[in-house]
């Protein structure tokens, strides 16, 4: 089972990802919103904004989200990891269940394809 340092690292190798991505991904990493990461096995919630092509992480709180972010991610601490890693895909894990993403449908559209 992934750390809460682990998940932590995760989201800071995602943003580091989106913040050197180009062409059309870089657009939807743009995006400014409040963002969710809730970690169901830990049942720990990172909450932040995606900013300047980055996620910035800025508190960390037991439970589920506290409040609705614009932008809701809900994962097991191993498939953020492996996300980020490259060892699960994104579709796969979203149309399986094991991913939950929220957000806006304009949100989703652009999200895609950092996904």
């Amino acid at each position: 089972m992934a750390t809460i340092e682990e998940c932590r690292a995760a989201l800071g190798k995602l943003s580091d990802n989106m913040r050197g991505a180009e062409g059309e991904v870089r657009s939807a990493a743009a995006l400014e919103r409040s963002v969710s990461c809730h970690i169901t096995d830990l049942d720990v919630t990172f909450t932040g904004r995606m900013t300047g092509g980055r996620i910035e992480v800025d508190d960390t709180h037991p439970g589920p989200p506290r409040e609705k972010a614009q932008i809701r991610l809900a994962l097991a601490g191993d498939d953020l990891v492996a996300l980020v890693d490259g060892g699960l895909n994104f579709a796969t894990a979203w149309g399986s269940g094991r991913v939950r993403l929220e957000a806006g449908l304009l949100d989703l559209f652009r999200l895609r394809k950092l996904l």
